[in-house]
Parts: structure tokens; C-alpha cells; sequence
């Protein structure tokens, strides 16, 4: 039995993975195996990556088939699955983990799917001590710990009792492409999934196991409050997803607060209060540029929804599985995001104000991705017994899986900077 096993190893994210994890400082206190359908593409990443099979173990697998995916799943503690589209070939992996009680970590941002999974595994997770955490790459860790280290410096500040009343992050995203799988991942929601299903995904809280505020709606033009100078933005495409993992954060934070948990104390320093909002968009040059970049944007997605010539000619253009960025294009791509969180107002109507800032080196969709989901499988093979005690298995999120672990092991990473700060007029304290 290995600690992590990579499924898709031979896809274009699963050979980044492989090779975060075959030079990882860690490597000589875990094990891990790769795992791919085709045995002559696997053979490859191995002389590719200079690997041996005597220190990495290769299993042949194919999705489509439960036994393959059960012998695969019972020979590791924790699997990384980079195999979409989810919605297609993700639920059996699942199936198999929360049978075994084995450990899962992916890179989907298919809300329609996670909401499936939550509502036929969640509950048989929690019996068997499987912990399943959907999204663990740029959709959706950034938001997810944004939201959380700002919880905790508002009440560093604040007070354990001080809750958040509107959290919004602003993504600026240097360099960044999209790969052949993510675009063919779009495209089969768009054609495959049922329509009710993508609808239901867009609706506040859908994720969550309690409804909370709804956060403000998508509009054509946003603004970062706080800022010393105007920043300007339009609506991020990954909103959806992002915004419905935090929420869901806040979801298992609240039921456990508000079902008096065996660990109450420890959750409740964590919840971010009942009138908890969430938001966040794409950081562009002017308000103008941002309306203009809102209008093409919605032209482009209603072509693409409404008229198939318009997803074929897509796929003329865009990348084709297991294609991505250039290692040029890995090296010199960048993510930094800025949240601004505010507190609900005390008795004298005054609010704290937190900025948090979570900022990356490299392609930020791939790149630093296949880090994040690297960091969360090692977090749940090396450091389970430091992990957050909210639940001891279910279908989590980041932050409620991993919370600290996780932003330690980011920062020591050496691709990510994660800092917070209280605004105190125009002298800001930092705290970690």
C-alpha cells in the first residue's frame, strides 16, 4: 500500500503532480503511485519524470470499470484524482473511497456533480472516515482561505465573537491558460449535463447543509471597497463554484455551532457568523474595460450555450485533452488576490476591516494547482492528527478538511505568500 496514489497520472495536470511529488522535500516520508489507463502513455511519464517502479508503483486502471477502481483505491490511503470531466468519470472513484474508507482530493469545479456526490456519500463518508474534498486546486483553495484567515484575524482584533458581514475578493491572474481538459469539461456540462441541474448549481448556499444570507448578485461592474485607489472588475467565470465551496465552509462551520458539537468551543471560533456574505471577481484596468469585458463575456457564453456550431468551432481553437501551458508559460504565469472583509457593525455602528492577500508564482490553473492538490494530500497522508476536528469524515471543503495545516504548508511551499492585515486608518497590522 502506497500513502497517495495519482489517478490520471498521464494527463496533462497528473504529470505536474507527479512531479511536485517526486521532488517534494517530504519524499522520503511518504510513498506515492501513479495510476493511468494506458500503460504505454504511463510508461512514458516514467522515463520522462526518471522514475523507477520500485519506488513508485504503477497501476493500470480504467474508470469506467468498478473493480479496476476498487483494486486501485484499497492499495492507497489517499487517491488524487485529476480525471474529468467528474460528472462523467469522478462518482465511482468516489464510491470506492467512501466504501473503503480511503481519503480523496480533486480538481473539479462542477458544482452540479459535488452536489450530487454530498447527497448520496456525505453521510456513509462520515460512518467509514472517509474524507472526501472536492476542489482542492485554484477552484477552490484561494477563496476558500481567503474567507477563513480573514474569519481569524477579525477576531485576533475583534473578538471571538466578531462576525464578518461582507467578504469580497479581487483576482488578478498573470499569464494564466486554460488546458484541454478544462475546456472539454465545459463544453460536456454544457451538452450533457441536464439544464435544471447547471440552474440549481447557480443558487445560493446549494452546497451548504444550512441556508445563510444570500451575498450580493453578478453584475457587470464591481469594486473593491477599502481601497486607496479605485480598483475596477467584472464578474470571474469561477465565481460560481468559488463562492459555493466558501459557502459551504460556512455551512459546516454553522451546524456545528449550532448543534452544539462535541468539540463547540473549537467551532465556534471558527464560524464566520450568521450573516456571513461572499464575493469576488476578475481585477480589470478601468471601469470601462471592465462593462466592455461583462458584455463580450455574456455574448461568448451565450453562443456557446445556445448554438452547437459554436462549440464546435470552440473546440477548433482551444487545446485538446491533455494539452496545457508551455513550461514557459508554467514558469511565468502568476495569481494574487486581494479580499477585503468587514465586519457586522458592534453597538457604537463601527466595523473592522480586514485585507488579506493570497498571492502565487506560476501558471496559476496549473501549476500551482497541481501544488495545492499536492499540499492537501499530503496534509491528509503526514498530518492527520493536527487536522481541524469539524467532522472525521464527510464530503468537506478545504478549509474545513485541512484549515491551518493547509495554509502552513502552502507558505512553506515557496509559491505562495498568505498574509492578513487589520486596516487601522492608513497604518495597517499584519497578522498570520
Amino acid at each position: 500500500m502506497v500513502d497517495i496514489v495519482v489517478l490520471g497520472a498521464t494527463g496533462y495536470t497528473g504529470r505536474l503532480i507527479a512531479q511536485y511529488l517526486a521532488t517534494h522535500p517530504q519524499r522520503s516520508s511518504f510513498t506515492f503511485g501513479l495510476a493511468a489507463r494506458s500503460q504505454s502513455a504511463l510508461e512514458k511519464v516514467f522515463r520522462g519524470l526518471n522514475l523507477s517502479k520500485d519506488d513508485v508503483p504503477a497501476f493500470t486502471v480504467d474508470v469506467t470499470n468498478p473493480s479496476d477502481v476498487d483494486a486501485v483505491v484499497q492499495q492507497a490511503k489517499v487517491v488524487i484524482n485529476t480525471i474529468g470531466p467528474y460528472w462523467r468519470w469522478g462518482t465511482s472513484v468516489v464510491r470506492a473511497c467512501v466504501h473503503h474508507g480511503r481519503h480523496y482530493v480533486d480538481l473539479t469545479g462542477e458544482v452540479h456533480w459535488i452536489k450530487d456526490i454530498i447527497l448520496e456519500f456525505d453521510y456513509a463518508a462520515v460512518k467509514s472516515g472517509s474524507i472526501v474534498v472536492p476542489c482542492c486546486g485554484l477552484d477552490s483553495v484561494p477563496s476558500d482561505v481567503l474567507a477563513f484567515v480573514a474569519n481569524k484575524t477579525l477576531k485576533t482584533f475583534g473578538g471571538p465573537s466578531t462576525t464578518i458581514d461582507l467578504s469580497t475578493s479581487a483576482w488578478k491572474l498573470g499569464g494564466a491558460s486554460i488546458s484541454g481538459g478544462t475546456f472539454s469539461t465545459i463544453l460536456t456540462a454544457l451538452e450533457d449535463v441536464p439544464k435544471h441541474k447547471l440552474l440549481a448549481a447557480r443558487q445560493n448556499f446549494v452546497l451548504s447543509p444550512v441556508k445563510g444570507t444570500h451575498s450580493p448578485r453578478p453584475r457587470m461592474l464591481y469594486t473593491l471597497p477599502y481601497s486607496h485607489r479605485p480598483i475596477y472588475g467584472a464578474w470571474y467565470f469561477m465565481a460560481i463554484t468559488n463562492s459555493q465551496v466558501v459557502q459551504r465552509s460556512w455551512g459546516l462551520y454553522e451546524l456545528a455551532r449550532r448543534a452544539n458539537h462535541h468539540n463547540a468551543t473549537a467551532v465556534a471560533s471558527f464560524s464566520y457568523g450568521p450573516n456571513f456574505k461572499y464575493e469576488e471577481f476578475v481585477i480589470l484596468p478601468s471601469a470601462l474595460y471592465a462593462m466592455m469585458y461583462s458584455i463580450i463575456f455574456a455574448a461568448i457564453a451565450t453562443l456557446l450555450v445556445l448554438f452547437q456550431p459554436a462549440r464546435w468551432f470552440a473546440r477548433r481553437l482551444m487545446p485538446r485533452p491533455g494539452e496545457g501551458p508551455s513550461e514557459k508559460q508554467l514558469q511565468g504565469g502568476s495569481v494574487k488576490i486581494t479580499n477585503i472583509t468587514s465586519s457586522i457593525p458592534n453597538s457604537q455602528g463601527e466595523k473592522i476591516i480586514v485585507r488579506s492577500i493570497f498571492q502565487g508564482r506560476g501558471d496559476p490553473g496549473y501549476f500551482l494547482s497541481s501544488i495545492m492538490i499536492s499540499e492537501c494530500a499530503l496534509a491528509l497522508a503526514l498530518d492527520g492528527a493536527t487536522l481541524p476536528q469539524i467532522s472525521k469524515g464527510g464530503i468537506l471543503t478545504p478549509m474545513t478538511a485541512f484549515g491551518d495545516v493547509l495554509v502552513e504548508r502552502l507558505r512553506r511551499s515557496g509559491h505562495f505568500d498568505i498574509e492578513s492585515e487589520l486596516l487601522v486608518g492608513t497604518e495597517p497590522r499584519k497578522t498570520r
